[in-house]
């Protein structure tokens, strides 16, 4: 009995840790796209975000934000506009 309920118990976490990291992922598009929004870009449906650990630094997070009519190069620091480069 206690085997199954160890096995359940581990099973619904893993569960909930996927959620949460779409749920996760879902926030940053949206955030992302709603603050391009504000400076004037256009994102019709944000499609996906993903973070660009290359171009990114400890004060600075770069992602890259795919949208439904263009993908956007996004540089965040904290307390500024966001540097928003249009790549295709």
């Amino acid at each position: 009995m206690f085997k199954f309920t160890g096995f359940a118990f581990g099973a619904l976490f893993l569960i909930g840790l996927s959620d949460s990291t779409a749920l996760a992922q879902e926030t940053v598009q949206s955030m992302l796209a709603a603050q391009i929004r504000t400076q004037g870009f256009t994102c019709d449906k944000a499609l996906g975000a993903k973070k660009d650990a290359k171009r990114s630094k400890a004060d600075r997070e770069v992602w890259v934000l795919r949208c439904s009519n263009a993908t956007y190069r996004v540089g965040r620091a904290p307390d500024m506009a966001a540097k928003v480069e249009v790549i295709r």
